[in-house]
């Protein structure tokens, strides 16, 4: 398959009908000065739902690989991705199926007794922040697959998960602190999994004015929000585990300077 020359330019946004969360990550500086180039590297929630004039502008990107970090679990309640011409599908789970199934059936079905005695209080936040640290520490050899793999022929890629901001935005501020990206840039653009028409639509089974009170949103906020505590927390396990995020990147992930420079040059304007 023939890709597409990247843009050098900030794309539109595209409205998608059936994609939350997607968006180019070009445009971010490094630490060099140096910015990401558009048209490499995307990132969003999962393809299940998209339509056909969805899958029609993804197409039109020229990607390589599709990455999808869910579950056996979350690609049974969502779906599978819709399959784009010539694209390669990756699945990476970053999380066992198994790890946390009746939680979330809680909260999708439990009822506000039930929510309160797993979110309340924060629960539910300190629940987000060990997941993040669980990831950091547990997937290293994911997050090494993953780099490799853009470092040597995967680009143009889509990064997702199920809402696009944890698991994807993991790999997503791994790959990019890989190439040098700015630490507060890495979190504007995790921050905005937040904006309105990118937030995961919240499933609940129960269908009354009850189901979705304001006080069960305001319990299940934590789940479903983008927080720079949570980003902080995966920054942080990195320095207290491995000394630095660079010997992160080095030691835990076992990156070489020989894939860290073949990043850049695939990822970062000249």
């Amino acid at each position: 398959m023939t890709h597409e020359v990247p843009q050098q330019v900030p794309p539109s946004e595209p409205d998608l009908a059936g994609v939350r969360n997607f968006r180019d990550v070009g445009g971010l500086p490094t630490v060099d000065g140096r910015r990401v180039r558009y048209g490499r590297l995307f990132r969003s929630g999962h393809l299940a739902h998209a339509t056909a004039e969805d899958a029609a502008f993804l197409t039109s990107l020229g990607l390589h690989t599709i990455f999808d970090f869910r579950n056996a679990a979350d690609q049974k309640l969502d779906g599978l991705d819709v399959e784009l011409l010539g694209v390669r599908n990756v699945n990476i789970p970053l999380t066992d199926p198994a790890d946390g199934t009746e939680f979330w059936k809680m909260v999708r079905d439990g009822d506000l007794d039930q929510l309160r005695s797993i979110l309340a209080d924060g629960k539910g936040a300190a629940r987000m922040s060990a997941s993040y640290r669980s990831i950091i520490l547990d997937r290293t050899a994911e997050h090494r697959r993953v780099l490799d793999a853009l470092a040597e022929e995967s680009l143009p890629a889509l990064m997702h998960c199920a809402a696009g901001k944890d698991r994807a935005g993991l790999s997503i501020a791994v790959s990019l602190l890989a190439v040098g990206v700015e630490r507060d840039a890495i979190e504007a653009d995790y921050l905005k999994s937040n904006d309105p028409h990118r937030r995961y639509l919240v499933r609940r089974s129960d269908p009354t004015p009850g189901g979705t009170s304001p006080e069960v949103l305001e319990l299940l906020a934590p789940l479903f929000d983008a927080r720079a505590v949570y980003l902080e927390t995966a920054f942080t396990t990195m320095e207290e585990t491995w000394g630095s995020v660079d010997r992160y990147l080095t030691d835990g992930l076992g990156l070489t300077d020989e894939t860290r420079e073949r990043l850049r040059t695939r990822l970062v304007e000249d």
